[in-house]
């Protein structure tokens, strides 16, 4: 397998390395819970406040409403997040896993999983998933960077500096079509 890919101390995952961490997730709860994540690329205190807030899902987006992020520097109020094919059908089971819990324990889990599967735990955090989701769809379509931005809630400046351009292989992005496949026709 291909290098690790760190950027700012976070971990991006490939396809086959995403697998692996799954692999070794104990429960289909924190499976579901680790593939939502993923899949709609939110902040962790997103994440939280979603489970708490079913409505905000459509059965196509996610709306964030302003008081969904309190993060000092966001480059927008409130936002829509675009999902998957794959995202639209796990958000439902999100729902139903009892609530996330602190981003501390969150890192100590994924570490754990990853040291289970064998997997080299350095860098994961609770970052790892929305850098990865934000990658392989820059990686799927450059062509679309700005609803990819938007849906994320960054700027542009911010997207390509960070996720743009990673050392992703032809197999990485084969594989990332499974997790990516329908994003690019939600509506």
């Amino acid at each position: 397998m291909p290098s690790p890919i760190v950027k700012s101390h976070v971990r991006v995952l490939r396809p086959g390395e995403y697998e692996i961490l799954r692999s070794g997730v104990p429960s289909l709860e924190n499976q579901t819970r680790l593939d939502t994540l993923l899949l709609t690329g939110l902040r962790f205190v997103e994440a939280q406040r979603l489970q708490e807030n079913p409505d905000w899902f459509d059965r196509r987006f996610i709306h964030l409403p302003e008081w969904a992020q309190r993060k000092a520097k966001r480059k927008q109020r409130e936002r829509w997040v675009k999902l998957s094919d794959k995202g639209k059908t796990v958000l439902p089971f999100f729902f139903k896993t009892r609530p996330l819990p602190d981003w501390g324990v969150w890192t100590g889990n994924l570490q754990r999983w990853a040291g289970r599967a064998h997997l080299d735990p350095r860098s994961l955090s609770v970052k790892t998933t929305r850098k990865t989701w934000e990658s392989w769809l820059l990686a799927q379509h450059p062509e679309r960077a700005m609803e990819i931005v938007l849906s994320m809630g960054h700027d542009e400046v911010t997207s390509v500096r960070h996720y743009a351009g990673l050392p992703f292989t032809k197999a990485d992005k084969d594989a990332m079509l499974e997790w990516t496949s329908g994003w690019a026709e939600a509506r």
